[in-house]
């Protein structure tokens, strides 16, 4: 009977305890980053969404703005580029980059921009994440795209930096439009990176 007793006890107190869990404004599970003191804003851009995206997030959130350009840059016709990163991307390529990231170190939290080619990362993306040290440092993706969001690029940028975090990105049709700026303050303050 004693033994029955303090079972009882033991799964009473289980519940309580359970129930206190369930009932906290804590979000479980939930990665918890902070505003970054210095991040870096990096990114490629073809058609200058990328760009603007970028942009705008780095007057949002400071530091420094660094766009990846290309030593032999992409055709500006549509269909040429295209055809040019699919075959980039079979090959697997790794595109040289004419930019150059002086102290990767400074870093903590590194906002990372692409457009979605192809289901995932362009070339010259896969190209910086494999130039540098990421062990230890937060990666945040964001996205334009045609409305295929963020695609594979996550598992992809997982795959090229099993050292880093990866923050939840962000996904923008197109140039994100009229919405974009409060699009980004709430997905900056879900992912506690708002300053």
């Amino acid at each position: 009977m004693g033994h029955y007793l303090s079972r009882r006890h033991f799964l009473k107190g289980t519940a309580v305890a359970l129930g206190a869990l369930a009932a906290s404004s804590l979000p479980f599970p939930h990665p918890v980053f902070a505003a970054p003191e210095n991040p870096l804003v990096v990114y490629f851009s073809w058609s200058g969404n990328t760009r603007g995206i970028a942009r705008l997030l780095q007057q949002k959130i400071g530091g420094e703005l660094v766009e990846l350009e290309l030593m032999t840059p992409y055709s500006r016709d549509y269909n040429t580029c295209l055809e040019q990163a699919k075959q980039d991307q079979q090959k697997g390529a790794r595109p040289e980059l004419k930019t150059r990231i002086a102290d990767m170190t400074r870093y903590d939290v590194i906002f990372l921009g692409y457009p979605n080619w192809w289901g995932t990362i362009p070339m010259p993306v896969a190209s910086f994440l494999e130039q540098y040290d990421f062990s230890g440092k937060t990666i945040v993706p964001f996205v334009s795209s045609g409305g295929s969001g963020l695609g594979r690029s996550v598992d992809d940028i997982t795959r090229l930096c099993p050292s880093a975090s990866i923050a939840e990105g962000l996904s923008v049709r197109s140039s994100g439009g009229s919405s974009l700026s409060g699009d980004m303050d709430a997905w900056l303050k879900k992912i506690d990176m708002a300053r």
